[in-house]
């Protein structure tokens, strides 16, 4: 195989470089060069077009042609007449230069192919069959294609290194605050133009007076036929393996018309296809932003969802699969739109994991682990969204939205652990929640904009905890501490009855969250340069938290413990926890927009009356005070498509009621927590540093981004291990030590005729203060400084031909370097990959997947694991309705996959357990 893909590199490269350039520059009457100009070389034997290019701010243009062939060159500007010549390539590069006229009539040079890529102001639009090569089936296969757009590895789109903030089809929200659904789900033949909107701003009033150069929306336009009626795929097939059958069906469809349009994506199956991940539930936005997210104000409600174990690239040891949701649009007048979503996501996950854990600081005397572990995981998850726009006219506009989320899931895993023993858990939790946003738009006129924005959110999470460990009752008090009953100590320190021969230990928590997020922003505009901003706002919040463990017996009847170990300052951890916190923030802010040349300057200030309460065990806690928050934005526009961004925020860090709650909090068998009601906010200066520049000319696309902060009086978490013991208790303060993060990225791409090449690189740095104790003296923590390196290299090169096979070549390569004062950890991970995609006699697609991955360590010992899926599928044709496709994935039948994870306090060897090879065979319908 490895010769098979080298014979078709070489053989692709040779075809590709067996060519001439033609190149020159085009200008206007006077001589002026005519930027964004489109060239194109139509093939006069196969009437096809072979090579395309857009001049450059030089009037420059450079096109790669087959030698000793007769083409078209087309050459057109927007308000000037089309040039239209003809030429003969030798084996001699040629120069050709275009001078094109004032478009005074209506006649012009019939265009016979369409420009593969236009500019029109801030949108830039792309041809899609001048780069599909007749492999792709999903919209993700066509934006691969395009030159300057990228699917990153969280599946989320990004345009110039910016990601994608909203995906439309035919101008209609596609599932707002999520692009993987569009990516994944709408087919490829019904894509013809890809419109990236620059610029975008979801409120045209105020485009004119925002900074909105990083939000990016895209919007497909349909092929002609697909539109004012129903389009899409059915997929139904299956298949076998040692201990089941495989099943999948997958409905696709989709209707658009010029007043209202309906999505309809479904999916089950049980072969670890995952349509909706849990992350990507609790990770939808739904479209929703919270008003003062540029107030400089963070503060979040927290999660208390189950401590779920994370799919690691989507796979687990078995994994059943059910999807469904609907999307639509309506518009009964040109001034009204209605639209809204509903989803579902179930799954049933089988995981099997083993993991090494090896405690890096000896002073501590905390044993290495072992651990394996089976665990079941079943969820059921749903939201629905609401939302109405109106726009009665073009000074006025008034959105509503509403977004429920339900869920019920659970957990149960069985653990051994070397140190502890056998441990069984169980974990439930049915929370729900309920956003709603109410905005309204005014422009009075030409020069005043008014604004009022405001988000309303209620949560109400209910997680329940419980966990069986084996006891011996009559060697509780055994001197030395009976190594075969570790947990012992600490059931008597959480009060425990140690007299049953089994620690049966629950935990019940209710949190309920209230919160008013609200802003009224006015506008000046001062002159066509400048403008300034006032803003009023106010955020207020309100969380109710209440927790109560309690043992069951052996006769199953319930005992409320009464635990002894003291915390800071001096008082006994609570079993139950009834907290009361509030939180108000009123602010006010001024910006001032200004624009000098290729300068925009954005300074700003907010200042802030911060007002907070808690109250527990009948004390109640407050902290009042005044903050004034600087901001500071500049950008400099070098080009149409060059850019730098400097931006600086101060931003007061505010946490939330489960870090408040002193009362003791289960997490795990081996981890415990207390809150503190004593925590202040933190603050951190953050300061970013970007640059982006995409050349049409030779489609070179270069994005690089610098990020550090400084968190001042940061929350850090303090940790006491019992005696030999890998129980750990902890609990938050204020460290009067900074922490500091160091961030940089760097992507180099660009387009050798077919040849797509790319370069990146990734820098992390953090500094971090831990402080641990290995004793049960909480005021006598010790603290070490942590310092992380990551650094992650990476380059591929993919092909983009039409008639000859496509691959995709790609390699990585990875350092984890952690300094944890009392020893260091280094990690090397290398990862090659290759892609390959064939249309094989205009009928038949062949894919290929592999990827191997090495990981070493420093101090010896390496792991190694390979991936390798297949595919071939049958189509008559581009426009035939049935589709037929064999499926195999994981061919090498890999068992397991191996990661490395290096902490503040331990270094651990992860055994993560993946399907079998699975082979499928599918039927797929296109409407």
């Amino acid at each position: 195989m490895k010769k098979f893909f080298f014979m078709l590199l070489i053989a692709a490269s040779s075809t590709a470089f067996a060519q001439v350039k033609i190149e020159g520059v085009v200008k206007d009457s006077i001589g002026n060069p005519l930027e964004l100009a489109n060239v194109i070389a139509i093939n006069q034997e196969t009437n096809k077009l072979d090579s395309y290019g857009i001049t450059n701010d030089q009037g420059r243009y450079k096109l790669s042609l087959e030698k000793n062939t007769n083409y078209k060159l087309q050459v057109s500007y927007i308000g000037m007449k089309t040039a239209d010549e003809s030429i003969s390539t030798t084996d001699q590069d040629i120069t050709k230069n275009f001078t094109l006229a004032n478009d005074n009539s209506l006649d012009e040079v019939e265009l016979i192919y369409e420009m593969p890529v236009t500019i029109k102001g801030d949108t830039l639009v792309y041809n899609a069959d001048s780069f599909n090569t007749g492999t792709e089936r999903k919209l993700e296969d066509v934006l691969k294609n395009l030159p300057g757009v990228e699917i990153n590895d969280d599946g989320q789109i990004e345009v110039e290194g910016k990601v994608v903030s909203k995906v439309m089809v035919e101008g209609k929200d596609f599932f707002d605050g999520d692009s993987k659904l569009a990516t994944k789900n709408i087919p490829a033949n019904a894509v013809d133009k890809v419109q990236v909107l620059k610029n975008y701003a979801e409120v045209g009033q105020l485009s004119g007076v925002q900074n909105n150069q990083d939000n990016v929306a895209l919007n497909i336009k349909l092929k002609e036929g697909k539109e004012s009626f129903w389009f899409g795929t059915v997929t139904a097939g299956g298949g076998i393996t040692d201990d089941n059958g495989l099943y999948l069906a997958q409905p696709k469809l989709f209707y658009y018309s010029p007043k209202y349009s309906v999505n309809v994506i479904g999916d089950i199956n049980n072969i670890g296809e995952l349509a909706f991940t849990r992350r990507d539930y609790f990770n939808f936005s739904g479209g929703f932003r919270q008003p003062s997210q540029s107030s400089g104000t963070n503060i979040s409600l927290g999660d208390n969802g189950l401590g779920f174990l994370t799919l690691q690239n989507n796979n687990a040891k078995q994994i059943n699969a059910r999807f469904a949701a609907a999307n639509f649009s309506y518009s009964p007048t040109d001034k009204l739109d209605i639209g809204g979503f509903g989803i579902y996501t179930g799954n049933k996950i089988l995981l099997q994991e083993s993991n090494d854990r090896i405690y890096t600081d000896p002073e501590l005397g905390i044993p290495d682990e072992f651990t394996s572990s089976n665990t079941v995981q079943r969820s059921d998850l749903g939201m629905l969204k609401l939302n109405a726009s109106y726009k009665p006219n073009a000074n006025n506009q008034l959105d509503y939205e509403i977004l429920g989320r339900m869920s019920q899931e659970t957990q149960e895993q069985n653990v051994f652990s070397s140190v502890i023993g056998d441990v069984a858990q169980g974990e439930e939790t049915n929370p729900f929640s309920i956003n709603q946003i109410l905005n309204y738009y005014y422009t009075l006129n030409e020069t005043n904009i008014f604004a009022f924005e405001a988000t309303h959110v209620i949560k109400d999470e209910d997680p329940f905890y419980n966990a069986i460990l084996a006891n011996d009752p009559f060697n509780n008090d055994a001197t030395p501490p009976d190594t075969n009953d570790p947990y012992d100590d600490t059931a008597e320190n959480l009060g425990m009855d140690r007299s049953q021969f089994n620690y049966d230990i629950s935990q019940e928590k209710r949190v309920k969250s209230n919160q008013l997020d609200a802003k009224l922003d006015y506008w000046n505009v001062l002159n066509s340069k400048s403008n300034i901003n006032f803003t009023l706002g106010t955020i207020y919040s309100n969380q109710k938290f209440n927790s109560e463990i309690f043992q069951t017996l052996d006769n199953g009847s319930i005992f409320y413990n009464q635990p002894v170990i003291p915390v800071p300052p001096d008082d006994p951890y609570s079993p139950m926890n009834d907290t009361d916190y509030t939180f108000n923030d009123v602010y006010l802010g001024v910006h001032y927009r200004l624009k000098a040349g290729i300068f925009t300057f954005t300074p700003g200030l907010s200042a802030h009356a911060y007002s907070m309460r808690n109250n527990q065990f009948g004390f109640t806690y407050t902290d009042n005070f005044f903050r004034v928050l600087p901001d500071f934005n500049a950008r400099i526009q070098l080009k149409k498509s060059e850019q730098i961004t400097f931006d600086y925020r101060m931003q007061t860090q505010f946490t939330d009621v489960n870090q408040l709650a002193e009362g003791l909090v289960l997490n795990s068998y081996d981890s415990f927590y207390a809150g503190n009601q004593q925590l202040e906010s933190s603050l951190t200066h953050n300061l970013s540093l970007n640059y982006f520049s995409f050349n049409m000319f030779n489609y070179t696309n270069v994005f690089a981004r610098v990020n550090y902060s400084k968190n001042i009086d940061n929350i850090r978490t303090a940790s006491s291990f019992q005696p030999g013991s890998v129980i750990r208790v902890s609990s938050p303060f204020n460290s009067n030590f900074a922490d500091e993060t160091l961030t940089a990225f760097g992507r180099f791409q660009r387009n050798f005729g077919k040849f797509r090449t790319s370069v990146n690189a990734n820098f992390n740095y953090s500094k971090f203060n831990q402080f641990i104790s290995s004793g049960q003296d909480v005021n006598d923590f010790r603290r070490s400084v942590n310092e992380n390196y990551r650094q992650t290299y990476g380059a591929e090169i993919r092909t983009n031909f039409k008639e000859a096979p496509n691959f995709e070549v790609g390699y990585s390569y990875g350092i984890q370097d952690i300094d944890q004062g009392s020893s260091r950890t280094k990690a090397y991970t290398s990862s090659p990959t290759i892609e390959f995609d064939a249309l094989i006699w205009k009928s038949f697609t062949l894919r290929s997947e592999y990827q191997y991955t090495n990981i070493s360590r420093e101090a010896g010992g390496s792991n190694s694991f390979d991936f390798w899926d297949a595919s071939l599928a049958y189509r008559k044709d581009a426009d035939a309705k049935w589709e037929f496709e064999l499926k195999a994935t994981n061919l090498l039948n890999t068992q397991s996959q191996t990661q490395v994870n290096a902490g503040g306090l331990s270094v651990s060897t992860n055994e993560y357990f993946i399907q079998p090879r699975f082979l499928t065979f599918r039927v797929i319908y296109n409407l």
